[in-house]
């Protein structure tokens, strides 16, 4: 079994309010964080420090998603627009809209220069990376749609709905594979890890499901309140979950066994309300959320 050490490298003080999005800044020392603040901030892992105001934005910031390649970040608003930001230069290169409510939810997909969104509506918008043209728009359901997950390997894309159901389709033409219901409330997060898809949601479930069919291979309870972010580590085999019940815990990615609890009440000089958002840097797990912080975690696995 692996011994889990976290200790906590730096606490990130700016935002005014609730932090709902972070993503990775263009090297392994920045990062990027949106929310109420209708701003977009990048932050300075290194010297522990607010860096710079990337863009002002209109409305509430819901989604980030890095364009690696391009120096580009692209922004999901609560208003239904989605922005590409060249982050150099911090100048709006693009800024295309979906049709009604927010976008919640913003994916690269695998092999192809194709970006998708999702938002309150359950429809899909799927983008060039070249022209910035809309490609593709179909219905995954008649209700909020909060989470996506594309498929490395296939050629797949799950879809986490309002009303606990995952959809699966394939990325080739935009059908339906399957759907099914996973959660009695709805889907706050997916992620893919080894072999197979996690789902969490608002029911405080973490379930491991088969990418093929969605069929349920195993069932948790890993948090009091609703799970709002499944991340695997790209090395390590272990994966952290966060919640609205304030812990972040770090769990065994092949047993789901419990190795590590990182919460005040454990000791740890961790969020005081619900932890909206987290990523994975290297070693470290940033985590971010209503209390307006956002925490630098300091993790690495040993075998006992």
């Amino acid at each position: 079994m692996l011994r889990i050490d976290v200790s906590l490298s730096n606490t990130l003080a700016g935002h005014q309010n609730p932090i709902f999005t972070v993503s990775p800044g263009m090297d392994a020392a920045t990062i990027f964080t949106g929310g109420n603040d209708k701003g977009v901030v990048e932050w300075d892992l290194k010297e522990g420090k607010f860096r710079r105001i990337l863009c002002a934005v209109p409305a509430s910031v819901y989604a980030l998603q890095l364009l690696e390649g391009e120096g580009i970040l692209v922004i999901g608003l609560r208003n239904g627009e989605v922005w590409f930001v060249d982050i150099e230069k911090q100048s709006l290169i693009s800024k295309v809209q979906t049709e009604k409510g927010a976008v919640f939810a913003i994916k690269v997909l695998p092999g192809k220069r194709e970006i998708i969104a999702t938002g309150e509506e359950g429809m899909a918008y799927v983008w060039s990376l070249d022209t910035y043209a809309l490609l593709y728009r179909f219905k995954i359901t008649d209700t909020t749609v909060r989470v996506i997950e594309p498929s490395v390997k296939a050629k797949q894309v799950a879809f986490g709905d309002k009303d606990g159901i995952v959809h699966l389709y394939d990325t080739t033409d935009f059908r339906e594979i399957t759907k099914q219901q996973i959660h009695s409330l709805p889907v706050t997060a997916l992620a893919t890890a080894d072999t197979s898809l996690l789902s969490g949601g608002r029911d405080a479930k973490l379930v491991r499901l088969a990418k093929n069919d969605l069929s349920v291979l195993e069932s948790l309870t890993p948090h009091m309140f609703t799970v709002y972010g499944i991340l695997p580590h790209s090395t390590l085999p272990i994966v952290a979950t966060i919640s609205r019940d304030k812990s972040i815990k770090i769990w065994d990615v092949l047993s789901l066994s419990l190795l590590k609890n990182i919460s005040i009440e454990r000791g740890y000089d961790a969020h005081r309300l619900s932890i909206n958002t987290a990523t994975w840097i290297g070693s470290q797990l940033i985590t971010a959320g209503d209390d307006k912080l956002v925490k630098v975690w300091e993790i690495s696995a040993q075998e006992n």
